[in-house]
């Protein structure tokens, strides 16, 4: 049965890199969740709230991302084992500052970006609109998230730049 009006042998390119995707946001996910529970110091209060508000959002985009993958007829990935395999991030340590947590977040997500960016092509080439229209939601607020994340970072004195 084809409910989804377009040849589904051509969507398994988009599920090998949902399924990557799939990888990251599970380490990513985890890297919040290491964040939230051992951030301290003068930033405890807005990391900690900010993380456990990322990583519940994380938590969304893992079952849709998987459940896309489903709607595909494909099977998502779904152990640690493999995930580690897949993932394009690596896993952190618990013993960073603050300025290096949120470093590590900003680059973990031009990571996923760029996985982002393959699955939306990979799904082009088959005109899956369903997953193109998911995927591209998820890459507009991730680039609000990492915006406001480097906006945290910056010094006072950097500005932004004219028009």
């Amino acid at each position: 049965m084809n409910y989804l009006n377009f040849d589904i042998e051509k969507a398994k390119d988009t599920s090998k890199e949902l399924n990557i995707l799939l990888a990251d946001y599970h380490l990513y996910y985890q890297k919040i969740r290491n964040y939230h529970w051992n951030i301290v110091g003068r930033s405890f209060f807005d990391l900690h709230v900010k993380f456990e508000e990322m990583y519940d959002d994380a938590a969304i985009k893992i079952d849709e991302i998987a459940e896309r993958i489903l709607t595909l007829r494909y099977q998502p990935t779904s152990n640690y084992s493999d995930y580690l395999k897949l993932s394009n991030l690596k896993e952190s340590k618990s013993e960073l500052s603050d300025t290096d947590m949120v470093k590590n977040l900003i680059d973990d997500h031009g990571t996923i970006l760029s996985q982002m960016s393959k699955v939306v092509k990979t799904a082009g080439e088959c005109e899956d609109e369903g997953t193109i229209d998911l995927i591209g939601a998820y890459i507009r607020e991730l680039e609000t998230t990492t915006w406001m994340l480097d906006a945290w970072r910056m010094n006072t004195e950097e500005t932004r730049k004219a028009i």
